[in-house]
């Protein structure tokens, strides 16, 4: 799978990301993603390697389908990628002009339905009340969550909006216990909730 490889830029299973493509080597990666499944993922920087100048990349991240591009005049792009499925980088079968990986999907442990729906209901009641600055955003959430019936992907949407804390977001992205990641997401949304005061 073609690989963007970006700073701080995560992408969850069942969320929308908005890309500009400028750079030479992505504009060549989105027309063969076009070209072929029109799927590719973001990479997340981990650290640039000094003497070879090579990016390494976090083994963990989201597979994600091209819903919409737009091809500017000038050779840019806009699109937007929506996340697919968690998958683990296992290793690079191609590294110019832009890098593919060998990838394989990250598989969720099988889980207690009722503990979830009991998270999935807390982590909903931490979230801003309404009136708050933000209560369109919010109120727009909360609306997709209810018709949700998927509870992993509910997790991946309130984690997507709400989580900003970049190791968190980490150890979302490659915990495969739908239970733990909702323990994360509850302490996020608890911590938001007190900032809030």
């Amino acid at each position: 799978m073609p690989v963007m490889v970006l700073s701080n830029c995560f992408l969850l299973p069942g969320c929308l990301m908005p890309l500009f493509i400028f750079e030479e080597r992505y504009r060549l990666m989105v027309r063969y993603a076009l070209k072929a499944d029109r799927m590719f993922c973001v990479g997340i920087r981990k650290r640039t390697c000094g003497d070879c100048g090579q990016e390494e990349v976090l083994p963990y991240t989201t597979a994600g389908l091209i819903r919409a591009c737009v091809r500017n005049e000038d050779g840019t792009s806009q699109l937007m990628l929506h996340g697919v499925r968690r998958i683990r980088i296992k290793g690079w079968t191609q590294e110019q002009p832009f890098r593919i990986a060998d990838v394989e999907p990250l598989v969720t442990e099988p889980f207690d339905l009722d503990c979830v729906s009991e998270l999935q209901r807390r982590a909903a009641m931490l979230l801003p009340p309404p009136g708050a600055a933000v209560c369109e955003v919010v109120d727009l959430v909360r609306k997709t969550i209810e018709c949700m019936r998927n509870p992993e992907l509910v997790c991946d949407v309130l984690a997507y909006h709400f989580v900003k804390r970049t190791c968190t977001l980490k150890s979302l992205l490659s915990e495969t216990c739908l239970i733990r990641r909702y323990s994360m997401l509850i302490s996020e949304l608890e911590r938001a909730a007190q900032d809030r005061g």
